[in-house]
Parts: structure tokens; sequence; C-alpha cells
């Protein structure tokens, strides 16, 4: 007999049926924007500047080389940064890294020639000669794709484009051309405002280099190192310290020490590096001084950038010859 018909059996107790709770859907989150390159960050910042100072310079300061001239500047620039592009991708069989992201790419792909044709036409004087400008304009962007060396493994330039062309231009068109006079920076605007330009400069500069370039080990190098020197021209040859010492509160060399020298694409990145590379360029200065050598500036710049390519490729030689040297089977040293 079945013990559901059972009297003594237990009465049964109904249940309920289990039921299957369904997952509820966690909330779209939205996708995280990945940073920002800081070197894109930089390069912009460094072009807005540029080309704002520039517009400001025109219009309230005094700058006397003509109106359309940092158009055909411009022009240029991007015409040669292009040209030269697309011939690199050819001949290395890749894609030319101005196409791909449509005119955002190519819009971050030109700002480094933006920034190299104002800074040669602003700090460039060439009276009603044209062809010297875009000459040291041509110079600089083509240093780029020519002057490289294999640095930390991967090829890249190390000369600065703007104080190459500059550089360039002077040793060219020496007898025709010269820097431009510091007086353009201020001669428009009261006395107050002169005074107020360097500060502007300077705080702007800093900030940008703090924050993005991350150059300043290589300016307190560079400003330490000039205070230096004119102490040691004004020990040793008998220089006049404070005319040693002048030099520093001009706008040309503010502009040199923010926006010149920090360049980010051809500096070392390491703290000391960046300390070394400052330091030397105010020795190089001090030595061509001394030597009564003009634009020594932009002189030293190009000499110590020169130095730096020549030691990568004195490096990059020796690491081969000592990877060709070990036997086979132990390995390459560290």
């Amino acid at each position: 007999m079945s013990t559901a018909l059972s009297p003594d059996a237990p009465p049964k107790i109904p249940t309920a049926e289990p039921t299957t709770a369904r997952p509820v859907p966690a909330p779209a989150r939205p996708e995280a924007k990945p940073p920002a390159d800081p070197r894109y960050l930089a390069l912009r910042n460094f072009a807005i500047s540029v080309s704002v100072f520039n517009i400001f310079g025109y219009w309230l300061l005094g700058f006397e080389q003509p109106y359309l001239w940092p158009i055909l500047a411009i022009l240029t620039a991007y015409t040669t940064e292009l040209t030269f592009e697309s011939l690199s991708a050819w001949a290395q069989q890749r894609e030319a890294r101005f196409r791909g992201r449509g005119l955002r790419g190519l819009y971050e792909f030109l700002l480094p020639s933006h920034i190299t044709a104002i800074a040669v036409n602003m700090l460039l004087y060439a009276n009603n000669q044209l062809l010297p400008i875009l000459f040291g304009v041509v110079a600089g962007v083509t240093a780029k794709h020519v002057l490289q060396a294999p640095i930390n493994g991967r090829m890249r330039h190390y000369m600065n484009p703007s104080n190459f062309g500059i550089t360039m231009a002077l040793l060219a068109f020496g007898s025709w051309i010269s820097v431009a006079p510091p007086y353009q920076f201020g001669e428009n605007v009261n006395s107050f405002i002169r005074i107020g330009i360097p500060l502007i400069i300077a705080t702007a500069g800093t900030v940008l280099n703090a924050t993005l370039t991350k150059k300043v080990p290589l300016i307190v190098g560079w400003l330490g190192g000039f205070v230096i020197q004119a102490v040691v021209r004004h020990w040793v040859f008998d220089v006049a310290l404070m005319s040693a010492l002048s030099v520093m509160s001009g706008i040309a060399f503010i502009l040199f020490t923010n926006y010149m020298i920090s360049d980010p694409g051809t500096t070392p990145f390491k703290a000391r590096a960046q300390f070394m590379f400052g330091s030397a360029t105010a020795f190089v200065y001090g030595l061509l001084v001394v030597f009564n050598v003009v634009y020594t500036l932009f002189f030293a710049v190009t000499i110590v950038c020169l130095a730096r390519g020549i030691g990568w490729w004195g490096y990059d030689l020796l690491s081969r010859r000592r990877a060709r040297r070990v036997p086979v089977g132990e390995g390459v040293p560290a």
C-alpha cells in the first residue's frame, strides 16, 4: 500500500516551487577617456602661446616684420613638413604619420612646423628680404628628417628645429639679416606694460615647462650656468659683471629660456641629463663670448645639440661593436 494513502503517514506540507531570480543588469558606466598625451599638450600650448604672442606683437608691441611674412613662413613650413614626411614614408614603406586620423591627425602632425615657422620669423629681422626667412624655415623643418640619431633604440631628431633654422639663416645671410632688435618687443607700449611683458612671459613659460614639458632641471642648469660663466668672465677677463648679467633681463632671453632651449623633442628626459644639457649650453655660450662670436645664444644651442647627436651615434656604434665580440651562446652584456 502506498504511504500517501496510509493513515499513519505524516501529512505532506505543500511547498512553493523554487523560482530563479533574474539578474538585474548593472547600469552602463561611461568609458573613461584615455589621458591626454603630455607631448601633444606641450606642443599645442607652445603653438598657441607663440601664436598669441605674435598677434599681440604685431598689434600692440611693435613687431617690424611685414604682416604677411608669418603666413608665408607657416605655409612654407607646412609644405616642407608634408613633403619630407611623404618621402620618408615612401622610402620606409610605411604610412605617413599625418594619415589615418583625419583633420585631427593632420593638425597634431603640423604643430612642430607651425612653431618653427613663427619662431624663425619672429626672432630674425631681414628688412625687406623674405628669402632668408623662408630659408631658415625650410632648414629648420628639414633638420627633423635629416639630422637624426638612434636615441634609446629609436631614430629621433636631435637638432632643435627653430634654433637650427635661425642658425643656418644667420650663417648663410649674415651680411643681410640679424636677430630681431630687442626694442621691437615693447616699442609701442608704455613703461608699465614694458615691465609687465617679461613677467607674463616668464610666468607662462615656467608653468608650461613645470607641468607639461618637465624641463625645470634643464632651465635651472641653464640659468645657474649662465650666472657662473658671467662671474668667471668677470674674474678672469675683467668683464663688467652687471653687463654680463643684464642679458638675463631682456625679453629675448626670457623667450629663449622658456620656449627655445626647453624644446621637449630635442632635449634629454632624465633630470640629471637635462641639468647637464642646460649647463653645457651656458658653458659654450661663455666660451663663444670670449672669442667675440655674435648671435651666441643660438650658436651655443646648435653646438650642444650637435654634440649630443654625435654622442648618441658613438654610443650606438660602440654597442654594436661589443655585441659582435660576444661569442655565440654567451648572450649580450647588459
